[in-house]
């Protein structure tokens, strides 16, 4: 007996396969500041503790992204790194990112209280080129009080090849860095 299709349910058919489809496969978009930004992205308030604790009150994880303008990198990490749906999968589902502009001018609020200019507080944090990409504790508690160089659990620091890349972002998850460094996780993990 053949199968009768009705419009609504062939139109319901190719919705349902358009929902199916990863949403990680969205390309990264390039903004009027001249950076990539992916959909998934979080807008942030810029004030860090309150970003924290959002990305916790969602489960995930919160990380800075640092991308600049006309940066080759920056281009190769959204067009390889962040097109595998693999990748861009697990950081969307695990992390709560907020991309920041290396030159900019919006204000930043750290753990402490001090507000700076994008640019001036790459420079606080020691950010020296892009991508980079800080990681910080589930909570914000206690990260004001800490030197700068120990509020953060990770960092990429350039660009890794993608199965480095997607395994910093694991090991970040699984808190890796209570056990000691990327490097010996990694040997651990294989």
């Amino acid at each position: 007996m053949a199968r009768r299709f009705s419009r609504r349910g062939f139109l319901g058919g190719i919705g349902a396969a358009f929902a199916a489809a990863p949403a990680a496969r969205a390309a990264a978009k390039l903004g009027e500041d001249g950076l990539y930004q992916m959909d998934w992205y979080v807008e942030g308030f810029l004030e860090l503790a309150e970003d924290l604790t959002a990305a916790a009150q969602r489960g995930k994880r919160f990380a800075l992204l640092w991308g600049l303008r006309g940066c080759p990198a920056c281009k190769r990490m959204h067009e390889v790194h962040l097109a595998d749906p693999a990748i861009a999968g697990y950081i969307r589902d695990n992390f709560d990112i907020v991309h920041l502009n290396f030159l900019g001018s919006r204000e930043v609020t750290d753990f402490d209280g001090t507000r700076l200019p994008e640019k001036a507080f790459a420079e606080r944090y020691g950010v020296r080129g892009t991508p980079t990409i800080q990681f910080f504790p589930e909570s914000a508690t206690g990260l004001a009080q800490r030197p700068l160089a120990r509020r953060e659990v990770a960092r990429i620091a350039a660009l890794p090849d993608p199965p480095e890349f997607l395994a910093m972002f694991r090991y970040v998850r699984a808190k890796g860095y209570e056990a000691g460094t990327f490097e010996a996780w990694r040997k651990r993990q294989a």
